[in-house]
């Protein structure tokens, strides 16, 4: 194709000094094409005189209360041939735009996106945060640990922090669902799916993405999501998936586990002089070696998981720690879709608070 226009999208909130490192390592990326940076928020954000120091536009949301508007004023905004998405929290490699554009020679090619894994400046416990994010089977079904192996795989998703489409596209399906107040990259790729174009990932175009630290940030993203999702799934039905349900039983079953491991030791199912030969089989006993079983079990697959997961920030430390970070996600994405549910069955349904945004950012 001829030399496409192509501009860089950030929607972006109270959030002006990561901002800055991001606009810097845009303006050095090494793709020979002229390469646009726009950056939406409300006028007068820190981020805007951040924008006019890089010398990116800064383009007024209008108002946009949630990601899902602010990217949608943006998308009508801008004329270009190719619109790249991002965050204001990541830190672009030089090779970042080019590694995507290049793949927009191929006709098929309706949008194409790459993984996401914590900085190699991030503290310890970011790592460790996306260890647990990137581990494989725990993961609820969620795009984090799946990275397809090979040049270019066809997908049904690209996360929102790292994709690229053809603005035409964007255009025919009317961008991002107004209003949608999480998942708003899910719905969208959904939508393009079903205009019958085709989206694909490139394992190679890696976006350095911060991760929230454990323990507050950390679970409260973590229930967002689970919570945001089965709203979305409610709504558009080809969303879902099993696993996306079934993680509302975890939060249920730790908390009956544990009270029925404390119930057998209460009872004297364990004799510590001999702890696996007695007392005699009873509920007590049963109670207390099943239920000691089943939680030995769930750290040696949380520890399978993140030795084969897909972080680059494998390493002794991180996978032994990986089955406390992968609970306490699975506690919080689980709380996160029972919330969802309650609203969605017992509350004013999976619309209710439509377009409010919901912020888990520490933005200091």
């Amino acid at each position: 194709m001829e030399q496409p226009r192509v501009c860089v999208l950030i929607p972006t909130l109270r959030n002006a000094q990561q901002l800055d490192v991001v606009l810097q390592s845009l303006n050095n990326q090494d793709w020979n094409g002229e390469l646009e940076i726009a950056c939406v928020g409300p006028t007068g954000d820190d981020g805007e005189a951040v924008a006019v120091k890089h010398g990116a536009r800064w383009i007024d949301d209008n108002g946009s209360r949630n990601r899902a508007d602010a990217c949608n004023v943006g998308i009508e905004a801008i004329d270009c041939d190719i619109l790249l998405f991002t965050d204001d929290d990541v830190i672009p490699p030089a090779n970042w735009a080019g590694k995507l554009i290049r793949w927009f020679d191929r006709d098929e090619v309706g949008g194409i996106g790459g993984p996401n894994f914590a900085p190699d400046e991030d503290s310890f416990s970011s790592k460790s945060a996306d260890v647990a994010f990137c581990a494989r089977w725990v993961t609820a079904g969620t795009r984090y640990g799946k990275v397809p192996v090979g040049e270019l795989v066809e997908i049904d998703h690209n996360p929102g922090c790292n994709s690229a489409y053809r603005k035409h596209i964007l255009d025919e399906v009317k961008g991002f669902e107004a209003g949608c107040i999480g998942a708003e990259d899910v719905v969208m790729d959904r939508k393009i799916l079903d205009a019958g174009y085709r989206l694909w990932f490139d394992p190679t175009a890696i976006m350095p993405h911060r991760r929230r630290k454990p323990i507050k940030p950390y679970m409260q993203q973590l229930r967002n999501y689970g919570y945001v999702r089965t709203l979305a799934n409610a709504r558009w039905p080809a969303l879902k998936a099993w696993s996306h349900s079934a993680i509302a039983l975890f939060p249920i079953l730790a908390i009956f586990g544990i009270a029925t491991f404390l119930w057998g030791l209460s009872q004297g199912g364990i004799d510590w002089s001999d702890p696996l030969n007695s007392p005699e089989m009873g509920a007590p006993r049963i109670a207390a070696h099943t239920t000691a079983s089943l939680f030995i079990a769930y750290i040696i697959i949380c520890w399978l998981g993140a030795m084969f997961g897909a972080s680059p920030h494998r390493n002794l430390a991180t996978i032994l720690i990986s089955p406390i970070m992968i609970f306490m996600a699975h506690w919080a994405y689980g709380t996160g879709v029972l919330k969802g549910m309650k609203q969605i069955h017992l509350g004013e349904g999976a619309a209710a608070g439509l377009g409010i945004q919901i912020d888990d950012k520490s933005r200091d």
